[in-house]
């Protein structure tokens, strides 16, 4: 049995990444049991973790900080494989400049930022924020999670701030809306991405494939 734990602290899009990871789950073939939570019991049974998130970035911390979630997402991150998605991801950061400044839970190095206020295209066109539909990711280290899955490919995105890091170890894969932005980054066993894989058909479903085989290593 492979339980995958999806942590509820009433901001994530969790209906849709559940159902997406037990769509996968049946087609490896293997019992999958999913289960939204924030339970800590629950979180340290499983066998991996799926931190999701969307809104504003002051209520998720809240909400985190409330529930105690920072502590048991630094449990979990000791043993077991973690995917962070879109503002989960964010959260990962050590601020953000969302709300007139939050403090994120310190996981990597760097911040969120807004979209610039306009954003321009190389030709000063105005682009729309937030930063809505479909885009490439350019994958920019090897990774397990990135098996099966073609440099360049697209995924859906849905969000006005973006993440910043001189870290470029950690980097995994980078995206272009006006700028380059961070969509992905790795370390260790946390992979944490901007885009919804549970939203971006074939290769997000390849994707989160790739997330219930993986061991928590980076490379394949």
């Amino acid at each position: 049995m492979n339980k995958v734990a999806v942590i509820d602290y009433g901001m994530g899009n969790l209906h849709s990444v559940t159902k997406a990871i037990e769509y996968v789950g049946r087609d490896l073939g293997e019992d999958t049991e999913v289960l939204v939570t924030s339970n800590a019991q629950d979180i340290s049974q499983s066998d991996r973790v799926v931190f999701p998130g969307v809104g504003a970035i002051r209520d998720c911390m809240a909400e985190i900080k409330r529930l105690g979630i920072d502590n048991k997402i630094q449990d979990a991150i000791k043993e077991k494989p973690i995917l962070a998605i879109c503002v989960g991801m964010q959260a990962l950061m050590k601020q953000s400049e969302e709300n007139q400044g939050v403090q994120c839970m310190g996981l990597f190095d760097g911040r969120v930022k807004l979209f610039g206020d306009p954003l321009l295209d190389s030709e000063n066109n105005i682009m729309k924020v937030p930063h809505m539909g479909w885009n490439q990711v350019r994958q920019t280290k090897n990774h397990a999670l990135w098996r099966d899955i073609p440099d360049d490919s697209r995924f859906y995105f849905v969000h006005s701030y973006y993440v910043e890091t001189e870290d470029n170890e950690k980097v995994a894969g980078i995206t272009n809306y006006g700028l380059d932005i961070v969509s992905c980054l790795s370390k260790e066993n946390i992979f944490a991405v901007q885009f919804h894989p549970e939203k971006s058909q074939k290769m997000g479903q390849t994707l989160l494939r790739n997330f219930l085989t993986w061991d928590g290593r980076e490379l394949c």
